[in-house]
C-alpha cells in the first residue's frame, strides 16, 4: 500500500468519490462526526457527500433533528447523529472540561457561576424554546452573570459539553440554542468500553485507512483509551503496514472516476488525521494551515491537495478564486471548474471561477 492508495481509500470511505446516502443525517451517522464550527462550510462538508443536495436541504435536516450540532470532541463543534449525541458527550467531554480548568479560573467561572447559569438556561429554554447566543447572554447579564471576554461562550460550551444544551436551527442567520433533552429523544446509553468500541468502529470504517494515533487525534481520546476502543473491533478491519506504521481500514473500493473536489474549511478528509501526509505535501502545509488550527478550503485532485480556494458572493453569483500549487492540464482545469459549478448548484447560484 502506498500513500496514494491511502488517499484514494479515504476519499471512497468518506463518500467523496461516489455518494451512497441520500440524506444528510445518514452521512453524519456514517462518519461518526463532522467538524462544524464554521457553519456554512459544514453545510457543504455534508452536502458534497450527497447527490444533488443543496444548502437548504442540509439546513432542513438540522431543523428536522436528523443531525445534532454540539461540542462532543476536542472542544470543537461537530455534527453527530441524534442517538449518538449523549454517549459521545459522556465519553469525550470530561477530558476536555478538565483541560479547561485553567481557562475557567482565569475567567472566574467557578461552580457557583456554572450552577447559576444552568438555572438561567433551563428556565429560558423550557418548553422547547430556541434562543440565540445574544439573547441568552442578555438573560445571563440580567441575572448578574458577566458574559464579556468570552465568558458567555465558555458557559454555553460548558453546558453543551455537559449535555444540557445543543444548537438548534438558525434564526435570522443566527445560531440558536435549545435544551438537548427537549430537542432529541432519549437514547440508549453505552458503557465506557462499549462506547470506545463503537466510536472506533465508526471512525475506521468511514475514515480508514487510519492509524491508532489518527483515531486518538480525531476523537481527543488518550492513545491508551483509543487502543481500548480499537482492540475489540480489529477483526472487522483489514490492516496494512506502511513505513512501519499500521493502518486500519475497510477495503471496499469500487470502480469509478475520482473527480476533483473543492473541500470546505475543516473537511474530514484532512482534519480527521494527525498525519496528513497521504493527501498533503509537507511543503504545501503552510499554505493550507491558516493559523489557529484553521485549515483553508482545499482543491483536491486524485486524492492530493493541489491548491486552496475561497468564495465571494455577489448578488446571484458565487465567485471561486483558486490558488493552485501547480499547473493543471486543460482536462484537469475543466474538471476543477465542474467542481466549482457543483458548489454553485449547492448554494443555488451561478459559479464563476477567477
Amino acid at each position: 500500500m502506498t500513500l496514494s492508495d491511502i488517499a484514494h481509500l479515504r476519499l471512497h470511505n468518506q463518500h467523496l468519490t461516489r455518494p451512497v446516502f441520500n440524506k444528510p443525517g445518514e452521512v453524519v451517522r456514517s462518519l461518526g462526526a463532522v467538524q462544524a464550527q464554521d457553519y456554512l462550510a459544514s453545510l457543504w462538508a455534508v452536502g458534497l457527500r450527497l447527490p444533488n443536495a443543496t444548502e437548504a436541504d442540509v439546513e432542513q435536516a438540522i431543523a428536522n433533528r436528523e443531525m445534532v450540532r454540539t461540542w462532543p470532541m476536542r472542544g470543537t463543534i461537530h455534527y453527530v447523529a441524534p442517538e449518538a449525541a449523549r454517549w459521545m458527550l459522556g465519553l469525550l467531554t470530561p477530558r476536555v472540561i478538565a483541560r479547561s480548568a485553567g481557562r475557567y479560573r482565569a475567567l472566574e467561572l467557578d461552580d457557583s457561576v456554572f450552577s447559576h447559569s444552568r438555572r438561567v438556561l433551563e428556565k429560558a429554554l423550557q418548553d422547547g424554546k430556541l434562543l440565540t447566543r445574544g439573547a441568552i447572554c442578555k438573560l445571563l447579564e440580567a441575572e448578574g452573570i458577566v458574559t464579556a471576554e468570552s465568558r458567555g461562550l465558555h458557559i454555553l460550551g460548558h453546558w453543551a459539553q455537559k449535555g444540557l444544551i445543543c444548537f438548534g436551527p438558525r434564526a435570522a442567520k443566527q445560531p440558536t440554542f435549545v435544551l438537548l433533552d427537549r430537542w432529541i429523544p432519549r437514547s440508549k446509553t453505552l458503557e465506557r468500553d462499549e462506547a470506545l468500541a463503537q466510536l472506533a468502529r465508526r471512525y475506521f470504517k468511514s475514515h480508514g485507512p487510519a492509524t491508532l494515533q489518527d483515531f486518538a487525534w480525531w476523537s481527543g481520546l488518550t492513545v491508551a483509551d483509543a487502543k481500548v476502543g480499537l482492540e475489540p473491533v480489529k477483526p472487522e478491519f483489514t490492516h496494512a503496514d506502511v513505513n512501519d506504521v499500521t493502518y486500519w481500514f475497510i477495503d471496499n473500493v469500487g470502480s469509478g472516476e475520482i473527480a476533483p473536489q473543492l473541500l470546505p474549511f475543516f473537511d474530514e478528509f484532512l482534519v480527521a488525521y494527525k498525519d496528513r501526509g497521504a493527501a498533503l505535501e509537507p511543503s504545501h502545509t503552510p499554505k493550507v494551515n491558516a493559523g489557529g488550527g484553521l485549515l483553508n478550503p482545499t482543491v483536491v485532485l486524485n486524492g492530493r491537495v493541489v491548491g486552496t480556494w475561497k468564495r465571494t458572493f455577489k448578488k446571484d453569483t458565487v465567485f471561486i478564486s483558486l490558488n493552485l500549487f501547480m499547473p493543471l492540464s486543460k482536462v484537469q482545469t475543466q474538471a476543477v471548474h465542474a467542481a466549482a459549478e457543483r458548489y454553485g448548484r449547492f448554494v443555488k447560484m451561478m459559479a464563476m471561477v477567477n
